[in-house]
């Protein structure tokens, strides 16, 4: 495979080597519980290093595969994490890793992680692809619905231990439904069919199970806990939110820590956080509290600009080429990146419900960070084969230009 480094997409690499800067200060500030728990600086905040360096690594790798060998690749690492992700739902699995009271995490070889953020990739890449061998109106009703058993197969263990990312990939699923131009008959129905659902199932679970204060078994056990979540949010009695409480703790610090750093433009200035010790895992899903509280409102905007800014350099890669497999796959990781992102941050400052969904690159987690760098690996590679493609067709024009002859009349 010849390496072609003149068609290496700078304005990537300048977003994910921002995201990791940003990342390395953040991590610095948020992780003092870790580093005074381990007596030292070295374990988690070199462990967070290590992987921060190999996602540049996988990165910069991924993006001289051809999109090819990526789309097979993720017909195989779908059926895969498909696999482990289900396994997860098997009782007593020597496998499973309990945290936090969620059954998401697989530990293979020493190694943490969870298998639902493999499948969330492999699945947008293989929805990619099926949808871009879309030739026919018929083809459009053949791959709808064989794209829609696809995802409800994955999708389902997930829902089991993680609704938010359930709904986020099914978010992800109709943006590509929507670019592949499928019938709105078809992609609404499915929406209504899902609102329903989980409108019925959240009265189930309050009215069955959360008002009488009765615990729940099974696969969804965990459907108590999303059902508090959503109602503590939206409960109206204002001054119970500011009662300090073990389920409401994570709000609490972090209302503190964003109006805190709201005070000053440039909020306190990093390392010079308060809420850092008292927010339980500021180092996780609440990390962008702890941004805004050091950052201030001027740095907090510049990290929401650069995850928009992935969505908009894929949207222009997109447009300026014809490749519908590339353009699909392209916007499906790109919306995937900043979508988690603006929902981890709405979560953080307060707008919506506990979801548990880390930021992208920022949060501490070495899956999470080698993931979201194969997803700049691919969105590298891809937008680096269509500029060499554009340039090849481009000389090509050329030079049949050159070669016609010229006719005179004398």
């Amino acid at each position: 495979m010849k390496l072609n480094f003149k068609n290496i997409d700078k304005t990537y690499w300048v977003i994910y080597l921002f995201l990791i800067v940003a990342a390395v200060i953040a991590l610095f500030s948020a992780s003092s519980t870790l580093v005074y728990s381990n007596h030292s600086a070295l374990g988690p905040i070199g462990q967070q290093m290590f992987f921060l360096i190999l996602g540049v690594i996988a990165a910069y790798t991924i993006q001289f595969i051809p999109t090819y060998w990526v789309r097979f690749g993720g017909y195989i690492l779908l059926g895969v994490s498909t696999l482990l992700v289900y396994s997860t739902m098997i009782p007593h699995n020597p496998l499973v890793v309990t945290i936090n009271g969620a059954s998401r995490w697989i530990r293979l070889a020493g190694i943490t992680f969870q298998p639902s953020e493999l499948a969330k990739l492999s699945l947008i890449i293989v929805i990619a692809d099926q949808l871009a061998r879309i030739r026919t109106e018929a083809d459009k009703k053949k791959y709808f619905y064989r794209t829609l058993i696809i995802s409800g197969v994955v999708m389902l263990p997930i829902m089991a231990s993680n609704l938010s990312t359930a709904v986020l990939i099914g978010l992800i699923i109709f943006c590509l439904w929507v670019l592949a131009r499928i019938p709105w008959k078809y992609t609404l129905s499915v929406v209504g069919i899902a609102v329903l659902v989980l409108v019925l199932g959240y009265c189930i679970v309050e009215f069955g199970f959360v008002r009488p204060q009765r615990n729940m078994h099974g696969p969804f056990k965990r459907a108590t806990t999303w059902v508090s979540r959503i109602d503590r949010h939206f409960e109206h009695d204002n001054a119970s939110k500011y009662v300090l409480t073990d389920d409401n703790i994570q709000e609490v610090y972090s209302s503190v820590a964003i109006a805190r750093g709201g005070a000053s433009p440039l909020g306190v200035l990093p390392g010079n956080s308060k809420e850092r010790d008292y927010l339980p895992l500021a180092f996780a899903d609440y990390i962008f509290a702890i941004i805004v509280e050091e950052w201030g409102i001027i740095g907090a905007f510049a990290l929401i600009f650069l995850y928009i800014a992935i969505l908009f350099r894929a949207s222009n890669i997109s447009s300026r080429y014809s490749d519908m497999p590339a353009m699909l796959m392209t916007m499906g990781l790109a919306l995937m990146i900043t979508c988690q992102a603006l929902i981890s941050m709405l979560v953080a400052v307060g707008i919506g419900p506990v979801t548990g969904q880390p930021l992208p690159l920022i949060s501490r987690g070495g899956t999470s960070v080698l993931i979201t760098s194969i997803y700049f690996g691919i969105l590298m590679g891809v937008s680096r084969e269509q500029i060499a493609l554009r340039e090849r067709v481009q000389e090509t024009k050329e030079k049949s230009e050159e070669e016609v002859p010229i006719v005179t009349l004398e």
